[in-house]
């Protein structure tokens, strides 16, 4: 491996792990010495990176615009594209069109030959029954889920039962081809899916549940995991959000 390609690989390990990395582990990753690694942050820092900490207690990496922006190799630009159309295909309008847009800007700043990979790209994902469309403001949701704030929804159940609700809303997910709320009811005190093609005038309340969603998160998906029949992308994406 050349140096060059070792040093773009210290920088994707620091920007993957969650600082403050140890030179142990960078060094394990790059499968370098101890010495040369401390080289290598030297080399990354004269470059233009800002990396905070030093050897015995671990680096973190403040990314910096004078830094180029790390080449993707090919497996990596079909991994954005599938994921980026998969958006587009199951997400609510709004996300959905950011995905779009996504994608065109990625196109835009990539050499030519990577933009021609991204343009045609071997994977494709789509769906020919598309998800029920939200009933509510989406936005407005993902917007109160990481603001930590509790919403109040009337809401529909499968059996045709309206409730009005005030939960601690958690996560969105994909789940058996709907999109649904983790969320913590007040009115159950339990956790809950609620689809939000069943959910009505949504009202963000002042009310703040901060600093506890990742935690309520990681143990809502501990008690519900065992009520869904099928695992889902999503949902182990916010397994891995909730480990960290």
């Amino acid at each position: 491996m050349s140096r060059t390609a070792r040093l773009f690989q210290l920088m994707q390990a620091l920007r993957r792990n969650p600082p403050p990395v140890t030179a142990e582990l960078l060094a394990t990753e790059t499968g370098v010495s101890l010495r040369t690694l401390y080289r290598d942050i030297d080399a990354l820092r004269g470059l233009g990176a800002i990396i905070d900490g030093t050897a015995g207690y671990g680096y973190a990496l403040v990314e910096d615009a004078s830094v180029p922006p790390m080449m993707f190799d090919d497996e990596e630009i079909e991994a954005i594209v599938l994921g980026l159309r998969e958006v587009q295909a199951v997400a609510d309008p709004h996300l959905a069109a950011s995905a779009k847009n996504a994608l065109a800007k990625l196109q835009a700043r990539l050499p030519n030959a990577q933009a021609h990979r991204l343009q045609y790209a071997v994977l494709a994902a789509d769906r020919i029954v598309r998800p029920p469309q939200p009933t509510v403001d989406v936005r407005a949701l993902r917007k109160a889920t990481w603001d930590e704030r509790t919403i109040e929804i009337d809401y529909i159940d499968a059996e045709g039962a309206a409730t009005t609700r005030q939960v601690d809303p958690l996560s969105i997910v994909y789940l058996k081809e709907t999109h649904s709320l983790i969320a913590w009811c007040h009115l159950r005190q339990a956790y809950r899916n609620f689809r939000l093609d069943r959910m009505q005038n949504l009202h963000v309340t002042e009310h703040s549940f901060r600093p506890r969603r990742i935690p309520m998160l990681r143990e809502a998906i501990e008690v519900l995991s065992n009520c869904w029949p099928e695992p889902s992308v999503m949902i182990a994406k916010n397994r891995e959000t909730a480990e960290l």
